[in-house]
Formats: C-alpha cells, sequence, structure tokens
C-alpha cells in the first residue's frame, strides 16, 4: 500500500511503524500468530474500534492498556485480531469420515465413548456440525459421546454457546439438518437456534492454543482446521505434536484445506485421505 493510500486510511489516528511493530510482537507473544505487513490496515480497522470505544487518541496510549497487567484489555485485543472465517459442513469430506470410518472403528473395537476436540471453533459451526453429524446415528444410542470446543475468543465463544446462526445459513444444510433448528419469531426471526440435543453434547472452553492445556485425552478427532495458517513453522510443528499426544493410537487430526504437518514433524502420524493423518501405534511405525 503506498504511503499516501496509508495516511488517508489512518487520517482519524496515526499507527507508526513503532506502534505497528509492537501489535505484531504482542499478538506473536500471547497468540502465536503471525500478522506480515499486508496486515496493517487490518490491525488498524479492528483496533481503532476499541480506541474509539475507550476515547483513546493515540494508538502508544492503547497499546500500553493492552500491556498492563492490571486491565483486561489484552483480551479484548486478541478478541479483535482473531479472525473467525467459518460455516456449516465446511470441508465436508471430514463428517463423511467420522460418521463412515471413526464411528464403525470405535464400535467395532467395543469403544464405549466418543471424544472430540474442535480446537479453533469460532462461532461453533464446526463442533455443531460434528454433533449434527453424529445426532443422526442411532448406532451411538449407547455411546457415551462428548465434544469439546475451544477458541481464544471469548466474545465468539459466546455467540458459539447460544448456537444461533441466520436463516439463510441453514437453509444451504440438507432437510434432516435443517430441522435441528429452531425458527426465531418476533424479535429473533431470520435467526435459528441450534436444538437443545445438540447443544448439550459441546462444551464450550476459551483456550490459547500456545498456553498449558487442561485437558488429557485421549481423543478419537482432533479438528483444527485453518489455524496452521496463521502461525510460523516452529509453532506448527509444535502444536502437531502436542496434537498427536492427546489422540489415542488410531485416533485421527483433521486439517485445513492447504495445510498439512511439518515433514520433521510427528512420524507417528500418517495421511490417510484429503488433509485427514491417523495416528499409528509403536508396533505399525516399525
Amino acid at each position: 500500500m503506498s504511503r499516501s493510500a496509508l495516511d488517508t486510511a489512518t487520517r482519524e489516528f496515526e499507527l507508526g511503524d513503532n506502534e505497528f511493530r509492537r501489535i505484531q510482537k504482542l499478538l506473536k507473544e500471547r497468540s502465536g500468530i503471525d500478522m506480515g505487513p499486508g496486515k496493517r490496515m487490518l490491525a488498524y480497522g479492528r483496533l481503532a474500534r476499541r480506541m474509539r470505544a475507550l476515547k483513546l487518541a493515540d494508538f502508544a496510549d492503547y497499546l500500553c492498556l493492552v500491556e498492563d497487567p492490571a486491565s483486561d484489555e489484552s483480551g479484548k485485543f486478541l478478541n479483535a485480531l482473531t479472525t473467525n472465517v467459518t460455516e456449516l459442513f465446511r470441508e465436508e469430506h471430514h463428517f463423511d469420515m467420522l460418521a463412515k470410518r471413526v464411528v464403525p472403528e470405535v464400535l467395532n473395537n467395543g469403544g464405549r465413548k466418543l471424544r472430540i476436540w474442535s480446537a479453533a471453533c469460532s462461532a461453533g459451526d464446526e463442533p455443531y456440525s460434528a454433533a449434527l453429524t453424529l445426532n443422526r446415528m442411532p448406532e451411538l444410542a449407547n455411546l457415551d459421546v462428548r465434544i469439546l470446543a475451544t477458541d481464544i475468543d471469548t466474545e465468539i465463544l459466546e455467540q458459539a454457546r447460544r448456537g444461533v446462526y441466520p436463516v439463510e445459513r441453514i437453509a444451504k444444510l440438507k432437510p434432516e439438518f435443517r430441522s435441528s433448528f429452531q425458527r426465531g419469531v418476533g424479535a429473533n426471526a431470520g435467526n435459528a437456534r441450534v436444538n437443545p440435543d445438540l447443544r448439550s453434547m459441546v462444551t464450550f472452553k476459551q483456550l490459547n492454543l500456545l498456553d498449558p492445556w487442561p485437558m488429557n485425552g485421549p481423543f478419537d478427532v482432533i479438528f483444527c482446521r485453518n489455524v496452521f495458517i496463521y502461525f510460523d513453522g516452529q509453532t506448527r510443528e509444535l502444536l502437531v505434536r502436542r496434537f498427536a499426544e492427546l489422540l489415542r493410537p488410531g485416533g485421527y487430526l483433521f486439517l485445513g484445506h492447504s495445510e498439512s504437518p511439518s515433514a520433521n514433524g510427528t512420524p507417528s502420524l500418517k495421511n490417510c485421505g484429503r488433509t485427514a493423518f491417523v495416528k499409528q501405534s509403536a508396533q505399525e511405525r516399525l
């Protein structure tokens, strides 16, 4: 972007090079996300809203507030800069694999429970898509099914817990899935909410993937899709190893359409389909 275009876009506030570098550093330290120079205007637009709300006129003052451990602005800073792009049944082949491969394997092995983790759940589309898939499988009636959904963004998690979506998004679903949503009326017209039985299958928790993970596993499936694109290679490699540790032998890691484990990464993971990786046992790796 030319300097004149940037000056025009930043007329209200001045986002200097030093302040932008501070934003990049804070975001990297607190979330692992690499914000390239091409994201300068995105940072400006999202953080300017916070500055207006706080009645601040200077990015340096705002960043001091973010850095202040006594302030709660650090979380709002991360919420503002976290990108949440998702949709129900995005990359549908993973949900087909869940129904046609994962579930039969669990049942054939005498399993009594099914554990799934959506590791960057955004507005809930991914875990609810898994719940919709599993809820229509009568063979799971006697199986203990639980879905954990986590995200760094506390505001998007609240939206996910509500499970409310515009009706035009629901209209794209197959009829058997649309029946699992309740249409709003009156002030809620134009929206639809996930039925309580599906909401009860999903537990939403705030989690920064760079922090210690409180869960012990093992998981049958971990979804971490379209997240690695924001991390550098070292962070991606670290996360893949940690995911592999929490998968049971024979468990699956589902990544985004352009993502894969590092070549130096985790020998226990073997490609088994489109952006799908299965954890092999030590014997299988021999």
